[in-house]
């Protein structure tokens, strides 16, 4: 009745569902076994669709008897028709003192018949967008898997870049996607918010130049590439190049940034590969598996609820320790043989991928540089993985890590 034509439930539903609002959504210890991948504590589990099916019965049957009791009979007729609300002054206590509300509920003066809710569709401006071209463009690739290239400059205006392409990709061919590489783009230019969101596997974006916030937002399997203009003539690894919560979500794929990233990178990345030649603060915030490798510095609160995966930071200052939240996370030299090789090949695919001169000069120093760097790894991970390596070796049980990731 003041104007909204949209509602929503927060959490009511999640707690008919036996949320008990514990708030350690992001810690894997939900008592009731609705927050965790925790295969003995999703056993405690008890909720049914018919328990939310039941809840909201309920609420469309108040709903029923409040909008009878006002005369209405649909929504439509609601909208908009805040006369019908009714309130009292509370200019008489202290927190309320000279407050005045009545301009909500307000009623201008409108020719009769005017409509006080939307009855024309809105413009999304999605006719429009870069996305048409790509999926016209990459036919081929769509309905026979034959490899394409494709080259086209992009504004900041260009958002969501790929992911009208990346569901055509889902659609046909469901969450296995496209071999890697089917669909590569190359983009110059600057790339507008959530560049490569949800991409997923068989699409390569490639940007010769630089992006706003959210890029691979949610990756699924594609694959990122950004760097600067060839021609540009300063440091990569000292300016700024892709924008905040860049990797936000991701659950696979490769992101491969050559140049630093804003805050919040890989923020809940669940799966995906990343090198990067910084990042700002909050890096790998609430992360639950994959691998980031930071050619560079961080800012403050790294590593802040991470619960899963790994990080590798070139710590060449020393300073790295005072800038991670170790609250979950122990800071490790390079010792295992097989992760320090899986590192180097993802820094040489980094120097192939972006021509980075920093990624150049580790591989060139590797026996002397990898002392310099650290290993961000989850205390209850590392006891897992360490019980993996066990059982492995004892072959008594399946591979525990693989259990946990399922």
């Amino acid at each position: 009745m003041l104007g909204a034509e949209e509602f929503g439930f927060a959490s009511a539903p999640l707690v008919v569902m036996g949320c008990v609002m514990m708030r350690v959504c992001h810690l894997n210890t939900c008592p009731v076994g609705i927050a965790t991948q925790d295969p003995e504590l999703r056993k405690t589990f008890t909720g049914k669709p018919e328990f939310v099916q039941n809840f909201f019965h309920f609420i469309a049957d108040e709903v029923r008897e409040f909008m009878a009791e006002l005369g209405f009979r649909t929504f439509d007729e609601m909208v908009g028709r805040a006369e019908c609300l009714d309130f009292e002054p509370a200019t008489d206590h202290w927190k309320a003192n000279g407050l005045d509300l009545s301009p909500l509920l307000h009623q201008p003066d409108v020719p009769p018949g005017a409509a006080r809710r939307a009855v024309r569709k809105q413009d999304t401006g999605l006719a429009g967008v870069l996305d048409h071209t790509l999926i016209a463009k990459s036919a081929e690739a769509l309905a026979k898997q034959t490899p394409v290239e494709i080259a086209m400059p992009i504004r900041n205006t260009d958002r969501t870049a790929g992911t009208l392409l990346g569901y055509e990709v889902t659609r046909r061919y469901g969450g296995a996607g496209l071999p890697d590489n089917t669909i590569q783009v190359n983009f110059r230019g600057s790339a507008g918010q959530s560049f490569g969101a949800f991409l997923p596997r068989g699409i390569t974006l490639t940007l010769e130049g630089e992006a706003n916030d959210f890029v691979g937002k949610g990756l699924s399997g594609g694959r990122l590439v950004v760097r600067p203009p060839r021609e540009a003539a300063f440091v990569a690894e000292d300016n700024i190049i892709i924008g905040n919560v860049s990797l936000y979500g991701a659950t696979s794929g490769e992101a491969f940034v050559r140049g630093v990233a804003g805050e919040r990178f890989a923020v809940r990345n669940s799966g995906a590969q990343a090198v990067v030649e910084g990042v700002g603060d909050h890096g790998c915030e609430y992360m639950t598996d994959g691998r980031v490798i930071v050619l560079g510095q961080t800012g403050r609160n790294f590593a802040a609820g991470m619960s899963g995966g790994a990080a590798y930071v070139l710590d060449l200052d020393g300073t790295f320790a005072s800038n991670c939240n170790t609250n979950m996370v122990d800071l490790d030299r390079f010792e295992d043989e097989d992760e320090m090789r899986i590192v180097q090949e993802l820094i040489a695919r980094h120097v192939m991928l972006t021509g980075s001169a920093i990624g150049e000069r580790v591989l060139e120093a590797w026996s002397s540089v990898r002392g310099s760097f650290v290993a961000v790894m989850p205390c209850d991970f590392k006891r897992v993985r360490a019980a993996d390596v066990k059982a492995r070796a004892e072959s008594r049980e399946p591979a525990l890590i693989e259990l946990v990731r399922a």
